[in-house]
């Protein structure tokens, strides 16, 4: 299933099934560093029921050594799927074992490798077990109690109360001039508090890596997808007396999916497709609650690993240039970003996992570890850090609420720690992890942007650190489950900035406020 990023996806506060997560294990093809000698022959022709891998080419962007390429493309015994010009990554399809080895020997060729360690699968669907839904009773009941110019349930949003984002709205709920993609496993346009702010003119499907627009084809693939949907309304639910409301009630929301319909997984042929496609459809800020699949570390010294690094990163730094800021989730493993040693046990997730120490300033996690992308961790209701999140020194921009098991509400009706926000099918659930913390850093963005419009990404983040309210490293050692032992040590990284935290808890009451 996908590797959300409550964590990668979001952790599901019941088996959910998004959560970031990556592998490592057998990758098709890999071998020396590409050079550049012409290719060398082409191998027997495979047989035709070969298995077909998805490859990453990244070459020059010019248009002559992007046309030399594809034709060793084809040479090497592969097809051209898509090429994105402008950054020049193209996504190739082969059945030949030998061809990411071949096709990195290729003049023009900075870095190639496989997307997958298992072959590609045909369309289908897969269980993601249950979140935890809203009764039709409680619903009924939260909404008989809801407060005066409320939304019904907004009573158990104790989220939007933790960063003033109920107090900004009042002020400003965001411009329509202002869209967040949500890059994802889709997102239901129907549901009632997500249609009157949904732009189906900036959504897409980009399973498979090349974008489709056809109505609807942004949906989640089943009811069960409904990571998306959730983040979607943390981010935009609209107020309008029906259910929840947003942290940025009043911008538009597009959906981008990536999850492959099989295996949920976030593939980079995919994630790259939903990069290049928001930068070129005026998207002013993307949410990114998931990391890449197939590795939750993707490290340099492997070329297939590498490749996907450099493609990913093209693509995001290509959309930061074209005026977007890319927010993502810290992850769910309760690792330390900025350590010298982190042990990796479940990557590769699409084939089988094996166990390996990565150094995380050589090994990634993308996108949240790429540059000009806003990190953001997760803190429950008492602005602690989330049990599961991970965290690190200059690693963490931000922290926003994400939910927590052991961090429990004695003032809303539910008494449940986690965050709630829309399902598809017009439902509303709990879930929890850096998957639900993101949106709400991408949605205080978003009232940024709406605030001052003429900010870029690199302002919008700097604002965003800047009016963050300070959380302070716990005074005592961090030990969230009671057991005795400590889970993570909070190190400060300078001047009102740690490890936990980064700058601090985002503020949407600040955002709104012009300064």
């Amino acid at each position: 299933m996908a590797h959300l990023r409550s964590r990668r996806r979001a952790a599901l506060i019941v088996p959910l099934g998004v959560a970031l997560a990556a592998s490592v294990g057998f990758v098709p093809g890999a071998a020396s560093a590409a050079t550049d000698a012409a290719p060398a022959a082409v191998s027997a022709k495979p047989a035709e029921d070969a298995p077909v891998f998805a490859y990453v080419v990244n070459t020059r962007a010019d248009r002559k050594t992007l046309a030399s390429v594809k034709r060793a493309i084809a040479r090497a015994g592969g097809s051209v799927v898509v090429t994105h010009e402008k950054i020049g990554v193209i996504v190739a399809h082969s059945a030949d074992p030998a061809f990411g080895e071949r096709i990195r020997k290729v003049r023009g060729v900075q870095s190639a490798g496989a997307t997958h360690t298992s072959p590609l699968k045909s369309a289908g669907t897969t269980d993601d077990g249950r979140a935890e839904l809203i009764s039709k009773a409680d619903a009924r009941a939260l909404k008989r109690s809801a407060a005066p110019g409320a939304e019904p349930m907004e009573a158990d949003q104790w989220d939007l109360r933790a960063i003033g984002a109920d107090k900004a709205a009042k002020i400003n709920p965001g411009s329509r001039k202002v869209t967040v993609a949500v890059i994802d496993t889709g997102v239901d346009d129907t549901h009632p508090d997500l249609a009157p702010n949904f732009s189906p003119a900036q959504s897409a499907s980009c399973v498979g890596g090349v974008a489709d627009t056809s109505a609807g084809a942004w949906r989640p693939a089943n009811k069960d997808h409904y990571h998306g949907t959730h983040v979607a309304g943390e981010i935009g639910a609209a107020r309008n007396g029906v259910g929840v409301a947003g942290v940025a009630p009043g911008v538009k929301i597009a959906g981008i999916k990536v999850a492959d319909p099989v295996d949920e997984l976030f593939y980079p042929e995919n994630v790259v497709c939903a990069f290049v496609f928001a930068a070129e459809h005026s998207v002013e800020i993307t949410n990114n609650s998931y990391y890449v699949d197939p590795w939750l570390y993707n490290c340099k010294d492997d070329p297939d690993q590498k490749a996907i690094l450099d493609a990913v990163n093209r693509a995001q730094l290509y959309a930061q240039r074209k005026g977007t800021l890319n927010v993502a989730s810290a992850g769910n493993s309760n690792h330390d970003l900025a350590s010298d040693a982190i042990v990796d046990s479940s990557s590769p997730d699409d084939s089988t996992p094996v166990t390996r120490t990565i150094d995380p300033s050589e090994c990634l996690d993308v996108p949240t570890q790429l540059p000009g992308v806003v990190t953001t961790s997760a803190t429950g209701v008492r602005n602690l850090k989330s049990s599961y999140s991970s965290y690190g020194k200059g690693v963490v921009d931000v922290t926003a609420p994400g939910g927590d098991r052991y961090q429990l509400p004695t003032d809303t009706p539910s008494k449940n720690g986690n965050i709630l926000s829309t399902m598809p099918g017009g439902e509303y659930g709990w879930l929890r992890g850096t998957s639900m913390a993101a949106p709400h850093a991408a949605g205080v963005a978003a009232l940024l942007k709406s605030t001052h419009p003429k900010a870029g990404p690199a302002e919008l983040q700097r604002l965003l650190k800047a009016q963050a309210d300070r959380l302070e490293c716990p005074a005592t050692p961090y030990d969230p489950d009671g057991d005795g032992d400590v889970d993570a040590v909070c190190e400060s990284g300078g001047k009102d900035k740690n490890g936990f935290y980064g700058s601090g808890l985002v503020d949407a009451l600040a955002a709104v406020k012009k300064k």
